[in-house]
């Protein structure tokens, strides 16, 4: 090896490479920098000493506290519990003992759960020397570590037990964020409220948002969101319990406000119910027979797919893969897939439509991949064309594009089995169209498709799989995949360096549109210029001529030959022209990486999802993006156009697409969805309720069709303690992030979803005040009460006071058990309502005692038995004045 290295080197021009030497430590380097260190090797394997570099590895893996989690999920003690057994066991047995968390948020979280568990002398460390000094010294130590599991070993100063966070709670506490969101996530944003929005109030009906407010409780400061209903009436809902309030939507004019007390709420909101549940039906109807009918599954050659996919020239993102995987199971699972991708522009729905196509053509199927313009036909064959070059795949183009002769041998080759794939225009659907073996349908922007349209579509995919694509589905689709009725995979994560399109909306000025013309072509890209109608494009044409005369323009629309618009896209394509002005034949999915500024002419004669799909022509490449959507300059707009373009400077991020549809969905609404009524009936009761609804019907249905309870009715319970109860101002100053966290709280349904919010929230602005501590406790009471179908609990300095729903609890006997034990510190009022005395004294000791309470009647009625009733330290308060007959009590409990 060292003679051909030095024979190369003499070799003038060749590849010299260095010596190893020169790169890397030798084995004795390596060992040597490791004396100077305090190194711990752990394996979960045996390995002979000195293999490892002379690290010895005798440690053995940490506890893990598998079994204590699932007890807990299933009612029985806090893994805390068990955390702090261990840690108690392993001191006594002399060990150091060190805890590790991913970040410091978690590692004061976790902290402050551990001393609420009674763990004491518990210290946090900078770094690990820190943490090892401390540990000697017989402290409890909490510190960062990026590890996934922990270990116990010996060593020249005893025992060491280091357990990490994965160890004690089975997962991260905060989980780096998947970026395949659901839906929900996206629909939140709609719930981001201003001051004059109509809000609805799930018992009390429409009322006007005032803003959010500290009213003072029991002498406390606790945070309400304030609402105005008919007549001047407030009222002031707590912030842990903003779930029953729902935005009314954006089209709010001539909608009054509703009378607090009044009946024509609930009238209202009963009609309401009766007919979504009739909606409801239908919609799973539909969708049961979809499900029933067998449609031939997809065979998939796993080598041939890897080396289809290695042509694929980008690294995935994390939304591509689960879309793609969603794709692939739905087209081997033996039923037709109906599936819609919803991605914004350019995050990669392309691939997934050319994996689905490779795996049916390969599978002896046809695949029609539908567009609706004949550019972007134009530029999916080439794509096509380009991918399958090598594969024994026939794929042939069909447009207005294709002259005579190649339209009759596609359609030949269709009708007798030889084109496997055809890539065109809604020309594809005309019934002179034959298909021998039509497998898979892919439709890309399928809300470019008019009614006739789909209607051929619906014939089409009777028994074949179909497979949507689109930016921003229109309102009814939205619906339809919201309510679970239509398979959705979304891909939110955009590609690797890209960056959001700065977006202008201004009244056009020559000015302002010379320089970013200039600006474009000086920095090497290009430009497009888009009117509404064929008749501006003249005037737009003297314009540059005379204004912008060092740029090239070219121009392309609808009315011009098919050979001269290919010619010209070509020419664009190939760069010998700086500017292409044309109408809105660009829209859909050309992909020109080198045209980076936009200019929109008359912007509020477009559609919303128009104008958005007009933006996402730029931006396609690493280098940042203008658009600029300019109106009549001295003349009004109409005050929809204002809210399309408002609404669209404002979705500058990437990813804003799915949230762009969330609001013409919110603007429009989604209307019958079997029928072809528009308006709906989303006006009566508000956007969002409308859509809880219909999910709470559709899940109604479902579960009485497989004969199973239907769930319970969504309710908030409310909880008085008299103590601080909010996010202070100084701590988080910005009141749309306080809003979002309180959204946030209301929305998590487990202990960990709370610990993980508290973690991030630390991580984010610092240690917790105690006010913010109470409101996270405040929110585990609630979900405790949820559980145990407790209407109302008051926590008071004398004890706790429980109201159940309806006068109800789930377990009765496990109830009047628990009320046995307790002595004579639990009472029954006339009134239904359950004391439990205690002495309650400080904030934080009556909030631990009301989620005492609200814990253990959530474990009576989930079945869990409970340990005994320790006995109380302070004196019970005397029976009530009039103690109410034990079979009076049973029958109110549901006990005969």
């Amino acid at each position: 090896h060292d003679n051909r290295v030095a024979a190369l080197s003499q070799k003038k021009g060749s590849y010299r490479p260095l010596a190893p030497d020169a790169l890397y430590l030798t084995r004795e380097e390596w060992a040597g920098k490791l004396t100077a260190h305090a190194v711990h090797g752990s394996s979960p394997h045996s390995v002979a000493p000195g293999t490892l570099f002379a690290i010895d590895c005798d440690a053995v893996p940490a506890r893990d506290f598998a079994p204590e989690r699932v007890g807990q999920a299933n009612g029985g003690a806090p893994v805390y519990t068990a955390i702090k057994a261990h840690i108690e066991e392993r001191r006594a047995a002399g060990d150091r003992v060190v805890l590790a968390s991913y970040s410091n948020g978690a590692r004061e979280r976790l902290r402050g759960l551990l001393a609420d568990e009674g763990v004491q002398r518990l210290v946090t460390a900078d770094h690990w020397q820190e943490a090892q000094g401390l540990a000697a010294a017989g402290q409890i130590v909490f510190t960062v570590l990026p590890l996934d599991h922990g270990f116990t070993r010996q060593d020249a100063r005893g025992s060491l037990t280091l357990l990490t966070e994965q160890d004690m709670l089975g997962d991260r506490l905060i989980r780096k964020a998947r970026s395949a969101r659901k839906a929900d996530a996206f629909m939140a944003e709609l719930a981001m409220l201003t001051p004059g929005d109509l809000i609805v109030h799930r018992d009390h009906g429409i009322g006007r948002y005032d803003g959010l407010m500290a009213i003072p409780i029991g002498g406390k400061p606790h945070d309400c969101v304030a609402l105005t209903y008919d007549g001047g009436d407030k009222l002031y809902v707590p912030v842990e319990n903003i779930d029953v309030l729902t935005r009314y939507g954006s089209d709010s004019e001539g909608v009054g406000l509703d009378k607090l007390g009044g009946v024509a709420w609930s009238t209202r909101k009963a009609r309401m119910k009766n007919r979504i549940r009739e909606i409801a039906g239908e919609l799973l109807a539909t969708a049961a027979a979809r499900a029933l009918r067998e449609g031939e599954p997809v065979q998939i050659d796993s080598h041939g797919m890897a080396a289809f996919v290695d042509r694929f020239p980008y690294a995935e993102t994390d939304d591509q893969l689960k879309a793609i995987a969603d794709v692939v199971d739905d087209l081997t699972s033996g039923r037709p897939m109906d599936r819609l991708v919803c991605g914004d522009v350019g995050f990669g729905k392309t691939e997934v439509a050319l994996r689905a196509a490779y795996a049916a053509a390969m599978s002896g199927m046809q695949v029609a991949i539908v567009c609706p313009t004949t550019l972007l036909a134009r530029q999916h064959y080439q794509s096509f064309r380009e991918r399958f070059t090598g594969l024994p795949v026939e794929v042939r183009h069909l447009s207005r594009l294709v002259n005579a002769n190649d339209a009759r041998d596609a359609r030949q080759g269709l009708a007798d089995g030889t084109v496997d794939i055809i890539v065109g225009t809604h020309a594809i659907l005309a019934k002179s169209i034959e298909f021998k073996r039509l497998g898979l349908v892919v439709v890309d922007e399928e809300q470019r498709f008019g009614v006739v349209h789909k209607e051929r579509l619906k014939a089409l995919k009777a028994d074949v799989h179909m497979l949507t694509l689109t930016a921003t589905p229109i309102p009814r689709t939205l619906q339809m995949a919201l309510t679970g009725l239509r398979e959705m995979s979304i891909i939110a994560t955009p590609p690797v360096d890209r960056l959001a399109v700065r977006t202008y909306v201004s009244p056009f000025d020559e000015v302002v549109i010379r320089e970013a013309l200039l600006r474009e072509h000086y920095r090497g890209g290009q430009s497009f210029f888009v009117v509404p109608r064929i008749a501006d494009l003249a005037d737009i044409e003297q314009f540059l001529r005379e204004q912008v005369p060092e740029v090239k323009p070219i121009t392309a629309h609808g009315q011009m030959a098919p050979s001269e618009v290919e010619e010209r896209m070509s020419a664009f394509y190939d760069k010998r022209y700086d500017v292409l002005l044309s109408t809105t034949i660009i829209e859909s999915g050309l992909d020109i990486p080198s045209a980076n500024t936009l200019i929109v002419h008359r912007a509020d004669r477009f559609g919303l999802a128009q104008l958005y799909q007009i933006r996402g022509r730029v931006g396609r490449g690493k280098t940042r993006a203008y658009a600029y959507l300019t109106t009549a300059a001295g003349q009004s707009v109409t005050e929809g156009a204002e809210k399309r373009l408002q609404v669209l400077s404002q979705l500058d991020t990437l990813g804003a697409g799915f949230q762009l549809a969330s609001h013409d969905l919110d603007q429009r609404g989604a209307g019958n969805l079997l029928g072809d009524e528009q308006s709906g009936h989303i006006k009566e009761i508000g956007f969002e309720l409308y859509q809880s609804m219909l999910e709470d019907a559709i899940l109604e249905a479902r579960a009485e069709a497989a004969g199973m309870k239907p769930p319970a009715e969504a309710f908030s319970p409310q909880i008085t303690a008299e103590v601080p109860i909010l996010i202070p101002d100084h701590y988080v100053p910005d009141l749309n992030v306080r809003m979002a966290l309180y959204r946030r709280l209301n929305e998590i349904d487990s202990r960990a979803g709370i610990d993980s919010l508290a973690a991030e929230i630390i991580d984010r602005f610092g240690k917790l005040p105690s006010e913010v501590e109470n409101l996270l406790t405040v929110i585990e009471i609630k979900q405790a009460c949820i559980t145990a179908g407790i209407a109302k609990l008051e926590a008071g300095r004398k004890g706790g006071l429980v109201t159940f729903r309806d006068d109800r609890f789930a377990n009765p006997d496990a109830l009047m058990d628990y009320i046995s034990r307790l002595g004579e510190r639990a009472k029954v009022r006339p009134d239904q309502k359950l004391f439990i005395a205690a002495e309650w004294g400080d904030d934080r000791t009556r909030l631990k005692g009301a989620l005492t309470i609200a814990s253990s009647l959530s474990k009576l009625a989930a079945g869990a038995k409970l340990k005994p009733v320790a006995k109380p330290a302070a004196k019970p308060l005397p029976p009530t004045k009039a103690p109410m007959r034990p079979a009076v009590f049973k029958s109110k409990f549901g006990r005969k």
